[in-house]
């Protein structure tokens, strides 16, 4: 690749602005960890939605999506496209109870919901099992992405690339906080965007590729259009649509999809100014997700079906690239090295953007599990607001370190997706009814934990160590659903539920509905059981209203203006529907 004086300098100038940015709100993140960790909890909708958006746009996003469809086709997204209905759920049920807790991170939860040593012990160790091991797997695996781009675009060894992600993300992260990351993902998510669009607009003009009826009319494409997997294919839909909508989304665990929300979600909801900000905040980022974003990833994705039919071919085109890096989801990068001068750097600067989002929130919110769940639940906890800010620093430094060393154990997007998903098979529904159910206690979130850890690691690990034949992914997930699910439920109705002060504390803050909390505690202040069904109808119009801009987008690109129209049709229909039931839902403030 040459990289012109234009491309760095546009380069430049992003890294430039954005650590302005980032570096305007060290003071302010520096007073204490509610600064720090949760902005004051002042964001405003619109600020805490764009950051949640720009967060997920993380560099293996594109990669995974070229993963899938050159392998799936388009229908293979249906893999995070049905993480849709787990946002919806979080929008309508949950958004509101998070900010009503008042936690400043959502493994505090688990001392507000439960009581005793199990209570402590969960927060403590889930505090490092999410905050430091299965963070650092995300980050490792976003840095990953950054290395195969790195590597083909500007041809960047690993060991430079990973340096220069550590150096600079770490520095910017740690010092303004999560103020200064949703400031700047707001920059980042633009920067982005026009990106990605630029990116799919020069795919198109390709000579090989011969524009969008070029694309669409290539023999090699034609069978990777589908929207909905081949329902004469079993073998397609189980895995790719059924599993998905039947199993996945209520009982899988996964960053920016958890049942029930957490993580970054939560922070960003617990950031809100109050309840509605933080509804909002969350109706706009999976708006956003799910309906604005895919498409440009996907044309770029069809295109390089045309250009690179498989990973041999890119290996042959870059013959300087890492070949234990070449994998399918290398296909887009590959194609980014069509772009011309100028492109080339707002490209490269959109993908560093991208980069720079997903890891700095991902640092800020390890940061806070192991700083305020425990550094300072367990070792100090009488130490001036500013000691605190401090550690938080440093671990930022030291979590980043240890993703960069972690993304040289690993070869794809997929793989990496796959992994997690796995990890957290079966533990979803937990988070689903924990607020609902008073039975549910600190031993059930152990077991989900504990149970599903050790079934991936079986499968990941000790089926290859004995050269037994591993089963599909969807088999091993369905098996972990299974099994897992079983035991905590099993655990939890042989243990005791939290202490009765407890569970009426927790009732009376969070006022959730009557029917799960009878015979255990005084339900006088339960939220109208009309609000259920008011949040069920919104859940279902919201999904029909996303899905129906998603496919609006995908089929006016396929020329098929007619279906694009009703399918725009539907979607105003429901998303009208949404705010005209919205009323009916009860916010506190």
């Amino acid at each position: 690749m040459h990289v012109s004086t234009l491309d760095w300098s546009i380069v430049i100038v992003y890294f430039a602005v954005v650590a302005a940015v980032g570096f305007y709100f060290t003071q302010r993140a520096g007073r204490d960890e509610s600064e720090f960790f949760v902005s004051g909890r002042n964001l405003p909708w619109w600020l805490a939605g764009v950051s949640m958006v720009a967060t997920t746009f993380a560099t293996d996003t594109p990669n995974l999506v070229a993963g899938l469809v050159r392998e799936h086709g388009v229908a293979g997204n249906w893999a995070w496209w049905a993480f849709l209905l787990t946002g919806m759920v979080t929008v309508f049920f949950y958004a509101k109870l998070w900010r009503r807790s008042g936690v400043l991170t959502d493994i505090s939860f688990y001392e507000l919901r439960y009581d005793g040593k199990p209570a402590a012990f969960l927060r403590g160790f889930r505090s490092i099992y999410l905050g430091l091991v299965f963070n650092v797997i995300i980050m490792a695996n976003v840095t990953l992405a950054a290395v195969k781009i790195s590597n083909l675009l500007l041809g960047l060894s690993p060991y430079v690339t990973v340096t220069i992600c550590c150096v600079v993300t770490a520095l910017y992260s740690g010092a303004s906080g999560l103020w200064g990351v949703v400031a700047t993902d707001f920059l980042l998510f633009i920067v982005s965007m026009t990106g990605a669009i630029g990116a799919a607009y020069y795919a198109l003009q390709l000579p090989q590729v011969n524009g969008l009826s070029g694309l669409l009319s290539h023999d090699a494409v034609r069978g990777a259009m589908h929207i909905f997997p081949d329902f004469n294919n079993w073998d397609e839909v189980v895995p790719l649509l059924i599993i998905p909508f039947a199993v996945q989304w209520w009982s899988v665990w996964y960053p920016g999809a958890e049942p029930g929300g957490g993580g970054y979600v939560a922070q960003r909801m617990l950031a809100a100014k109050n309840e509605r900000h933080a509804f909002l905040s969350t109706f706009f980022f999976n708006l956003a997700h799910y309906a604005v974003r895919p498409w440009p990833w996907i044309i770029v994705a069809l295109a390089s079906i045309v250009v690179f039919p498989n990973a041999a071919d890119i290996k042959a085109a870059f013959p300087y690239a890492d070949p234990s890096l070449v994998q399918e989801d290398m296909a887009y990068p590959a194609m980014l090295t069509f772009l011309p001068s100028g492109m080339l750097g707002l490209v490269v600067a959109s993908l560093a953007a991208a980069y720079m989002s997903t890891i700095s929130t991902h640092l800020n919110w390890g940061a806070s599990y192991l700083v305020e769940d425990f550094y300072k639940r367990f070792v100090r906890s009488d130490a001036p607001a500013g000691h605190y800010v401090s550690v938080g620093r440093v671990i930022t430094g030291v979590l980043m370190v240890l993703a960069c060393l972690m993304s040289f154990a690993l070869e794809s997007a997929l793989q990496s997706f796959n992994i997690l998903l796995q990890i957290g098979a079966g533990t979803g529904l937990i988070y689903l009814l924990r607020w609902f159910w008073w039975r549910v206690n600190a031993w059930s979130e152990i077991t989900g934990m504990v149970v599903s850890f050790v079934i991936a690691i079986d499968f990941q690990i000790f089926f290859p160590l004995m050269g037994w034949t591993q089963p599909p992914d969807w088999q091993q997930m369905v098996i972990g659903v299974a099994v897992t699910t079983a035991s905590w439920l099993f655990v939890t109705m042989i243990t005791r539920p939290a202490k009765k002060e407890t569970l009426q504390n927790f009732y009376n803050l969070i006022r959730p509905y009557a029917w799960g909390w009878r015979g255990a505690v005084d339900v006088s202040q339960a939220e109208g059981e009309g609000g259920f069904t008011a949040s069920l109808a919104c859940v279902v119009l919201g999904c029909l209203g996303i899905y129906s801009a998603l496919f609006c987008v995908g089929y006016l690109i396929y020329g098929n203006t007619g279906l694009a129209a009703g399918l725009a049709l539907v979607c105003a229909v429901s998303m009208v529907g949404v705010f005209k039931i919205l009323p009916r839902i009860q916010f506190l403030d």
